[in-house]
């Protein structure tokens, strides 16, 4: 596609050649340093208007999330299907709703779920995934039958720090604020009547 725009002889052309061009150029630049990746997807979220320490949280979601997957993979498992089941299986563990069933309470259609998770929310989900690769080290699963189990004991732990973290505050931390609420993904739980 570059060398078929790049052929084009018109001088209308020519932004979209030097456009072309620009992007290429990051995308190399990034194959040889993925840091340079990480601070452009950094960009994007502040462009969208998340704060500094949302966006550090859901960086290290996707760190989380990326060690998990490499994970399965080394158990054998490599289908986006069995993923997103283990995924659900996960997140209905911790949660107690689907990845469906929550995408559903934050109003969501085809939007990232995590990019519209509270502070607390992507936590309790970092904790879920990186305790359910910790059991899958541990436990060298062979079977995809037994990820599942494993990706469910992952999520029950945070699960229960959820259950212990509603009882304090006295109030569910899944919550159906989203990312047109930016300011309230920060603190995540809607104002407590401390009477």
């Amino acid at each position: 596609m570059f060398r078929i725009i790049q052929s084009i002889p018109s001088k209308k052309a020519e932004p979209f050649k030097q456009w072309m061009a620009r992007v290429a150029s990051e995308r190399i630049d990034e194959i040889q340093d993925p840091e340079l990746a990480i601070l452009r997807g950094a960009d994007y979220y502040r462009a969208k208007g998340y704060s500094e320490g949302w966006i550090h949280q859901r960086l290290q979601s996707i760190r989380m999330r990326k060690e998990l997957t490499d994970e399965w993979k080394a158990r054998g498992i490599d289908k986006e299907k069995d993923y997103a089941i283990l995924t659900n299986e996960l997140t209905k563990a911790w949660s107690g709703l689907s990845v469906r069933e929550y995408k559903d309470l934050k109003g969501l259609k085809k939007e990232n779920l995590r990019d519209n998770m509270t502070d607390i929310e992507l936590v309790l989900n970092m904790l879920a995934e990186v305790s359910t690769k910790a059991i899958s080290q541990a436990k060298q699963p062979t079977s995809f039958g037994q990820s599942k189990r494993i990706a469910r004991e992952g999520g029950f732990i945070a699960g229960e720090a959820r259950e212990n973290i509603e009882k304090r505050i006295g109030t569910s931390v899944v919550t159906s604020l989203n990312a047109k609420d930016k300011p309230a993904l920060e603190t995540g739980a809607p104002e407590i009547d401390n009477q």
